[in-house]
């Protein structure tokens, strides 16, 4: 096998630290050094690849050893194909993962950076401690010994003192740093309730991220991190997702955007003609396409908006007289009889499903789910297993139809959000990301 480019992945102990800062600052900077770089993320998070593709002028994609098998996995890494240099963004702390293994592992981002041979890059939050931060990183760097450790970037640093001491630590632990970033407020990105706002959300997202490259400039060795990376062999020839029909209406915009990245680019690559439109413009699904898919979003944020616009209703309503319509999460909602905003005011949706949800009535929903098809849904037969990823508040209120399909959690207990079917309607509340030992194109 052939090398193939270079990588790093970046990672912390924890939630919170920095790292995507640290991430949107090194695709920025290394890109304007020349660099072609392949972003990445690992683990299942739909809006963090938007803001890569922002920073890099190169489509991101997920790696997740639950969701994916082998073979899948080579696919989306093939993606890298070109590139200099890939830089992944781990999720949560570097060995956070699930307790049952998955398709390929638990989906935790040492085995992103394990399988694909790339040196971690460890932001540490140095905040209220100093020589005892090498502790930390000295657990993290030998808690998996085959795992290559890169160095570790230290984040928030108070002064040069508080720098000079910690770097003291690291160095009686033999860690190398490759960087010290100054306590900064200005250096976060905006959230709502499932983390960052969306990219296209963002005010002026350009300067941000100019910001964030320059700041990495000042305060990261970038030649020493860049000389750090690594590869393992090149990716087999992998299999992805085939579209579920030739000419498809996707939905996109504010209210609709949360699809992984891989699933989108298959589709294309298979040649299916991907026709966008937007709910919120009050746009009907394409008059001819054989299937219109509602990814997710933020439709609770808008729900007044989609009652209000009646030609996207109207022509949804229309192609799913005869041809299928499919919804996601949010586009699951959306295809419902209601949904009821943080106030409690209920509005109406498409009523093609009989689906009722509350965001009034908060409850956090998370995690990996596994669905085995009670009843097939556009381009999967009934039996299939699929793959997918959870993440809302929202609560269902009534849900009359029939399952779509009988759903688990990543350790085979039963969810009661099983999605559901209703002539050609379905939708689920998880995010798809893979199929097991099917729809796949060899």
């Amino acid at each position: 096998m052939t090398a193939w480019p270079p990588g790093l992945l970046v990672s912390a102990p924890s939630s919170g630290t920095g790292k995507t800062t640290v991430m949107l600052g090194l695709l920025r900077a290394l890109s304007e050094d020349g660099a072609i770089v392949q972003p990445f993320k690992s683990g299942p998070d739909y809006i963090d690849p938007a803001f890569h593709f922002a920073a890099s002028g190169r489509s991101s994609f997920n790696l997740d050893t639950w969701a994916m098998d082998g073979t899948l996995l080579d696919a989306v890494a093939a993606h890298a194909n070109g590139a200099d240099i890939c830089i992944g963004e781990g999720s949560m702390g570097l060995y956070d993962g699930v307790a049952t293994k998955g398709l390929a592992g638990f989906g935790s981002s040492a085995e992103t950076a394990a399988r694909m041979g790339w040196p971690v890059v460890l932001v540490l939050d140095v905040g209220g401690q100093a020589q005892s931060a090498a502790a930390t990183a000295l657990g993290f760097a030998s808690y998996r010994p085959d795992l290559p450790f890169a160095g570790v970037i230290l984040n928030r640093v108070a002064s040069p003192r508080h720098e000079r001491l910690t770097r003291l630590g690291m160095e009686k632990a033999g860690l190398p740093v490759l960087g010290a970033l100054p306590r900064r407020g200005d250096l976060t990105l905006p959230e709502r309730h499932l983390g960052l706002i969306q990219a296209i959300e963002h005010p002026d997202l350009e300067a941000a991220i100019t910001g964030y490259a320059s700041f990495l400039r000042e305060h990261v060795d970038l030649a020493a991190l860049r000389g750090a990376a690594r590869g393992g062999p090149a990716p087999a020839a992998g299999a992805l997702p085939l579209p579920p029909a030739q000419r498809i209406a996707l939905a996109r915009d504010a209210a609709f955007s949360f699809t992984y990245p891989h699933i989108l680019e298959a589709w294309r690559s298979a040649g299916a003609n991907i026709v966008p439109f937007s709910p919120l413009a009050d746009e009907p699904p394409d008059a001819d396409a054989d299937l219109v898919w509602l990814p997710g979003g933020y439709p609770e944020l808008h729900a007044g908006r989609i009652a209000a616009a009646g030609a996207f209703l109207d022509g949804l309503r229309r192609h799913a007289r005869t041809r299928p319509v499919h919804g996601e999460c949010g586009g699951y909602m959306a295809l419902g009889e209601a949904l009821i905003d943080k106030d409690g005011t209920r509005h109406a949706m498409a009523g093609l499903l009989g689906l009722v949800t509350s965001y009034e009535k908060r409850k956090f929903h998370l995690g990996y789910r596994r669905a085995v098809l009670e009843t097939e849904m556009p381009g999967v037969e009934a039996g299939t297993a699929l793959r997918g990823h959870e993440f809302h508040y929202s609560t269902i209120i009534e849900q009359p139809d029939a399952p779509l399909a009988r759903v688990t959690n990543a350790d085979g207990e039963a969810v009661p959000e099983t999605g559901s079917r209703r002539g050609h309607a379905t939708g689920t509340f998880f995010h798809l990301i893979s199929a097991e030992g099917a729809w796949q194109a060899s």
